[in-house]
């Protein structure tokens, strides 16, 4: 038999039906060739938004014991990748926050991605205020590469953000070596992803387009996660989007073949200091 090695560890929420936290990141990765060990933080039978849901939250103590169970099995530092997605309480940031620091110990190199899911526009905050404070606080001082949406680089930072150098100027004000600010207005009829990391940053348009199924930025974060460059990875999930539309859930299988080979959107450096 021969053994499964996954590099990326991924924490995040999952559903089993459709395609968001776990259910979207584990078969983008698969998909591309990666194996990924997954700890759901909450398991539901759907994305809320639907009529009906059901599901419930893994207790902290028993993700720990998962992650005691890892170890002791040898695998804890083979993890080159740790990916943070949806905590939805305050005790599973400090969960997350100590398995990153419990792998750190094995392999002091691993990269650690922060998706801090916190919310959205135009809905704006939706967890636990006291668990966003604690990503915020306790969990993205912990990561090599964050992951906001617009809302969520606007909260973290306690800014306000309509324009790509009014993200790039927020970003600034962190931690993290890169940030990638997802969905930031750039005119009436587009959106970019900016990337942005010390001394520079870098804007992908693309077009807005109508409400796309839940799941996207979970996406766009396992791609990220596998070393895409944000001009293919933006190109890959701008080619899910439209085959997803009118749909209720993302395309993510079977539109494969179109967003494995969509090619790169291009990339506008952005010159100049931030604050001109």
């Amino acid at each position: 038999m021969s053994e499964i090695n996954p590099t990326l560890l991924a924490i995040s929420s999952t559903v089993a039906v459709g395609h968001v936290g776990l259910a979207a990141i584990t078969p983008t990765l698969n998909l591309i060739g990666r194996t990924v060990a997954a700890l759901p933080t909450i398991t539901l039978s759907n994305h809320p938004g639907f009529a009906h849901a059901s599901g419930r939250q893994t207790d902290p103590s028993v993700l720990t014991a998962m992650i005691d169970a890892l170890d002791a099995n040898g695998w804890l530092g083979q993890f080159s990748t740790i990916l943070t997605g949806y905590l939805p309480s305050a005790a599973h940031v400090t969960f997350a926050t100590s398995a990153i620091e419990r792998i750190r110990q094995r392999n002091p190199a691993v990269r650690v991605i922060c998706d801090p899911v916190l919310g959205d526009d135009p809905a704006g905050l939706y967890i636990d205020k006291t668990a966003a404070q604690a990503i915020r606080e306790d969990l993205i001082p912990q990561a090599n590469v964050l992951l906001p949406n617009r809302f969520e680089l606007a909260w973290i930072t306690d800014r306000s953000i309509a324009t790509p150098h009014e993200a790039i100027a927020a970003a600034e004000t962190l931690g993290p070596q890169r940030t990638i600010a997802k969905s930031i207005p750039l005119s009436a009829n587009h959106i970019c992803n900016l990337e942005i990391t010390p001394g520079s940053a870098a804007s992908v348009a693309i077009a807005r387009r109508s409400r796309a199924p839940n799941g996207t930025g979970d996406m766009l974060s396992a791609l990220i996660a596998a070393d895409w460059p944000l001009p293919r990875a933006t190109a890959a999930l701008g080619t899910v989007i439209d085959a997803s539309l009118g749909a209720n859930h993302l395309a993510i299988v079977a539109a494969a073949d179109a967003w494995r080979s969509a090619p790169s959107l291009p990339s506008t450096p952005l010159t100049g200091n931030s604050s001109k």
